[in-house]
Parts: structure tokens; sequence; C-alpha cells
């Protein structure tokens, strides 16, 4: 998918809702634990009720790793569900991965080549070289962890580095890199007072929003400081959707909770003038 497409997927659905398939078999409905892949069709059932106000799909990969093989059989299942039924949904594979150069690309086959997701998340520790090859990918994107919104997330990224914060350094010096241009980047929602510095750096990239929602983070305030004439920003919602109902109706009420934050949405656009 190209970055237009995806602008073009935002105005014409006036949301930037990513949803994160997040499944944890503790949590899902019990009557699901009955069928052969109750993963799989969990994910089915949401991405079913959900996929005309959600632009983007979002697995964390950790949650299908669990599982063993079979948690990866059922990842691979839902990425090709959503790649054969609903082509135009960008979807990320929240792998967080970062080693270096000759791994970096093995991964990159893994996600872009084997799975064909339309994106990755990447950390930034070791450098360039662990990045770069992700980023040789045509019409693919890196979503570079930034400045993350776990509780931990300052021990290092709000160090100073000079006179600035270390997630500023990674933010400038990643724009230097070779095909910078595929480059998105992770930003919290519980840090939303800082958007404005981040967008002064990065204006034209877009930004990856986990953290609203179950997390605490305010929709209006990231927007307030984030958002560009583009929209750029894919607003995560996990837990506070997929898990709003846990009987058979489940998929309708996520359904809702999904609706209730597309229209927040739509009103910020229009308000804003992206139509």
């Amino acid at each position: 998918m190209t970055k237009q497409e995806l602008i073009n997927q935002i105005k014409q659905k006036q949301s930037f809702l990513c949803i994160g398939l997040d499944v944890d078999l503790d949590k899902i409905p019990k009557h699901l634990l009955e069928l052969e892949d109750p993963i799989f069709e969990f994910n089915k059932q949401i991405i079913d009720a959900t996929h005309h106000v959600a632009i983007a799909y979002k697995p964390n990969t950790a949650f299908y790793e669990a599982y063993g093989i079979k948690g990866w059989k059922s990842l691979e299942k839902t990425i090709n569900y959503l790649n054969k039924k609903y082509p135009e949904t960008f979807t990320i594979a929240d792998a967080k991965r970062g080693d270096i150069g000759n791994t970096s690309t093995m991964y990159a086959k893994a996600f872009f080549d084997d799975l064909n997701f339309d994106s990755v998340t990447v950390a930034p520790y070791m450098g360039s070289d662990s990045v770069e090859p992700f980023l040789a990918f045509e019409d693919k994107f890196t979503i570079l962890l930034a400045l993350t919104s776990n509780k931990g997330g300052l021990d290092f990224q709000g160090l100073k580095v000079g006179n600035q914060e270390l997630y500023k350094e990674v933010l400038k010096t990643a724009l230097t890199w070779k095909n910078s241009d595929n480059l998105m980047f992770v930003v919290g929602a519980t840090k939303a007072e800082y958007f404005k510095e981040i967008r002064k750096i990065v204006p034209n990239h877009f930004l990856l929003v986990p953290g609203v929602g179950a997390q605490g983070g305010n929709l209006q305030d990231v927007c307030n400081f984030g958002l560009n004439k583009d929209c750029g920003l894919l607003i995560n919602s996990s837990r506070g959707i997929i898990y709003a109902g846990s009987d058979e109706n489940f998929a309708k009420q996520a359904q809702e909770k999904a609706f209730e934050l597309q229209q927040e949405m739509a009103v910020i656009l229009d308000k804003n003038g992206i139509v």
C-alpha cells in the first residue's frame, strides 16, 4: 500500500482508527474455545464487524507466538483473510524487531514477502544498518519506536543527549537513513503534550499512536498536537474494542465501540478540512 492510498482510505472512511488484534484465549468469549481455531474465528468476526470504520489492523505477534505453531498459523490465516477480503485496509505486524543487518533482512522478508503485511514495528536501538533492510521494501512501511506509552518509556527515551531528549535524536537521525520516506513512528497517546515538538521534527510522517482508551490517552489532545494536513495519525485501540463484549454478541459490541471512536474522528477530520 502506498502512502496516498492510505490517505485516501482515511478520507473515504472518515476514520484513522487502527484496531489491535491482541488475542488472549483467557479473554475471548468461551464459546469460541470449542472451535478448531478460536483465535482466527475471533479475529474474523471482529474484522467483519469493524472493517467499514477501521483503516488498519495491528496484530501484536507476541499474542500469537505465545501459542506456538498453532498461534503462528492463526496469524497467517488472519493476514491472509485481511489481504483477500479487505485489501484496502492497512496492516501492521506489531513485532518490534531489531537486529543486525542480515538478520533484519530475514525479519523483513518474513513479514513483507511471506506474510505480506504492509508494515512492521521496529526497535531503533541498533541503528541504521538494523533498520534500513526493512526500509528497502517498496510500498512497505517501517514503524520505528520513538516515544512509547508504557510506564518505563522515559527511562531511556527521555534521557538527554546533548541538549535534547534521546527520542528526538532517534527521530532526527532516522530521517537521514536511506528510504526514510518509508518510515512511520510510534508515539504514545499518554504523552500527548510531546506531539507538538515531535511534529516540528517529522511534520509529514504518519504516527502510530497506542494508548487511547484503556491506557488513558485522550483522542482530542493527541489530535490537537499531532494532526497534520493528511491526518498523519493512526490511532490504535485494542482492548477497548475487541473485549467490549464477552458473549455471543461480542463482535456487535466491538462494532459499537469502534463506531463511537470513528464518529469522533469524523468530526475532527471535518473540522480540520481533511475530506
